[in-house]
């Protein structure tokens, strides 16, 4: 599952992966319940390997066997983070979670890097270097205004 925030960068990064050869489908709120619906359908039943959606799948939707959630976007807020990654590793098994970052998502550091630790997983040592992830973004009046980093590798 691969993750974005808005419905225009889905039918883009969906026309992408189609045209580099793999087997997907999109979901969002733009589409019919019924072209929504099918698409799942289709993912779960494994028609195709990958879905590309927006938050509108990131909750209440229970999909077996997803072993990889992407976040190309940054989630806005730490709770849609957990909804997105809470799709992989159900029922007891493990999955993984990537998310891409860029600078304007200090916003997410601090509480990004709490849930990381929370759960026993590391912290890429970008995240800890950066001003953005020692005390929430509400001490500090909020978004940054000037990014720390520019990209995050580990």
């Amino acid at each position: 599952m691969v993750f974005v925030n808005a419905r225009k960068v889905a039918d883009t990064l969906y026309k992408e992966v189609l045209k580099n050869g793999f087997r997907a489908t999109c979901l969002h709120g733009g589409k019919t319940q019924e072209a929504r619906e099918s698409a799942l359908d289709d993912f779960k039943s494994g028609v195709f390997e990958i879905i590309i959606c927006t938050d509108v799948a990131g909750r209440g939707i229970d999909v077996s066997g997803v072993e990889h959630v992407i976040n190309h976007d940054c989630p806005k807020n730490i709770e849609d983070y957990t909804h997105r990654i809470g799709r992989t590793g159900r029922a007891g098994k493990t999955g993984i979670a990537t998310t891409f970052l860029t600078p304007e998502d200090t916003h997410i550091y601090y509480d990004l890097k709490n849930k990381l630790q929370e759960s026993d997983q590391p912290v890429p040592r970008q995240i800890l270097s950066a001003p953005e992830s020692q005390q929430p973004p509400d001490a500090v009046g909020g978004k940054s205004k000037k990014p720390t980093i520019q990209y995050l590798r580990d």
